[in-house]
């Protein structure tokens, strides 16, 4: 039996990673050759498999299995490789063990009575069940893609976020997520340099990446920070097993006029395994079992949520020439203050700076008047943080805690800084305020 014809078109979604979700339909499956896929006589235990199959599939309820483990994961890959090099039986065999262990697994539920089908009478498509929701399969079979495509074309293996320039250690760990694979990284402050230690299948907003208003229906891109933890008790059923709410809008984000609030990581209702790609009204949502595993590396105000379009990765050398620069030039920044020479201070800042009711005129005459009554001044840097701006290549912030002492005053604070670099190629201070 030659399957092949059949799996270009069964597989088509699965397999085809150049696609947003939501472009694949269930009828491009029917666009080809109409393809037969004739096997032996069906016996009276494939019989009974089959009816299980298709009888434990709740068409007004048809869900992917949130809870995946890895494991899960790579197992219905390896099963898909079965049946691409046409070893059904082999295929049939893992599918049973699948759907044993995870009885709510629906998309192997689906392949498992397709494959058994298959041997008696024509398959034309994915899950071809009449009575089945078109927009249900659909979303499942988005879903099953974007989880599959983290596997057959992984990214980021040997390489850092470029977003993660700098973190000191009290930054145990910082979160990416990759709005275009559907993936939440989390990524560990390591000694050397940052590293992918986990990573989960997320939801995202029902109109995709780059909010801009309140009730737009999409999910933010920048810089955040996770601001408390919500238990599930507190919460309604809607968010799962909790929710951690991040710092959107954040101060560039109102420079931008940005509106909104309310933007979550979170769970999924009880009922729920997990949910479509793009199902939310802008939150970040994962599974329950994920969220909870998530919680263990998040700490309140310590850990930064960066939050991409399409995260970009670097060689670890192209990294490390990075963060040296970068570093620098808060460095240059700082002992420049100390100097006492405001022009020279005054250099890091931008034309277009903007901040606490300032704009660049007003900062520069009140910078230069408060210095004027200073014999010294000394600024200690600590719990620095350093992110290149998503999607926004020549923007990055710094954050940190600053240890202001003068002639006649002294200050401890948190300070943020945005940084742009100008037609000129230097990099200069267009925000800075309180975080």
């Amino acid at each position: 039996m030659n399957i092949s014809k059949y799996m270009l078109a069964y597989l088509c979604g699965l397999l085809s990673l150049g696609m947003h979700p939501g472009t694949w339909a269930l009828d491009s499956v029917n666009q080809g050759p109409h393809l037969k896929i004739l096997g032996d006589n069906l016996q009276a235990s494939d019989e009974k498999a089959l009816v299980e199959a298709i009888g434990d599939i709740d068409t007004q309820h048809l869900k992917i299995h949130g809870d995946l483990q890895a494991r899960d994961e790579r197992t219905l890959v390896g099963i898909i490789e079965d049946i691409n090099a046409q070893r059904l039986q082999s295929a049939r065999d893992k599918l049973q063990q699948l759907v044993k262990a995870n009885p709510k697994f629906k998309l192997a539920q689906l392949i498992y009575a397709d494959l058994l089908q298959a041997r008696t009478r024509t398959i034309t498509g994915f899950g071809t069940y009449p009575d089945a929701p078109k927009e249900t399969l659909a979303n499942l079979l988005d879903e099953a893609r974007v989880r599959l495509a983290h596997y057959w074309a992984p990214t980021g293996i040997g390489r850092i976020p470029a977003s993660f320039i700098h973190m000191d250690p009290v930054y145990k760990y910082g979160l990416l997520v990759d709005l275009a694979r559907y993936r939440l990284y989390v990524v560990k402050n390591a000694s050397d340099h940052p590293r992918v230690v986990a990573d989960y299948y997320i939801s995202m907003g029902k109109k995709g990446a780059v909010k801009h208003k309140r009730g737009d229906q999409r999910t933010p891109v920048g810089v955040y920070h996770v601001t408390s933890q919500l238990q599930a008790n507190r919460l309604p059923d809607l968010y799962g097993s909790g929710a951690l709410p991040i710092n959107y809008p954040n101060e560039w984000d109102k420079r931008l006029a940005k509106t909104g609030y309310g933007i979550w990581l979170h769970g999924t209702p009880s009922n729920t395994f997990a949910r479509a790609p793009r199902a939310s009204d802008g939150c970040v949502a994962l599974s329950n079992i994920n969220f909870t595993d998530l919680t263990k590396f998040v700490q309140v105000s310590r850990t930064p949520v960066v939050i991409t379009n399409q995260a970009k990765w670097l060689q670890p050398e192209v990294w490390a020439q990075q963060q040296t620069r970068f570093k620098q030039l808060i460095e240059n920044w700082r002992k420049d203050w100390q100097s006492l020479d405001s022009n020279r201070y005054l250099a890091h800042y931008s034309r277009e700076f903007q901040a606490r009711k300032k704009d660049y005129a007003a900062w520069v005459a009140h910078k230069k008047r408060v210095n004027s009554t200073k014999s010294y001044i000394r600024v200690g840097l600590s719990d620095i943080s350093l992110f290149h701006y998503p999607d926004a290549p020549k923007i990055f912030v710094a954050t940190f805690r600053q240890a202001y002492e003068s002639s006649n005053h002294g200050s401890l604070s948190t300070k943020r800084q945005y940084w742009q670099q100008e037609a000129d190629g230097r990099w200069r201070i267009i925000y800075e305020g309180p975080a």
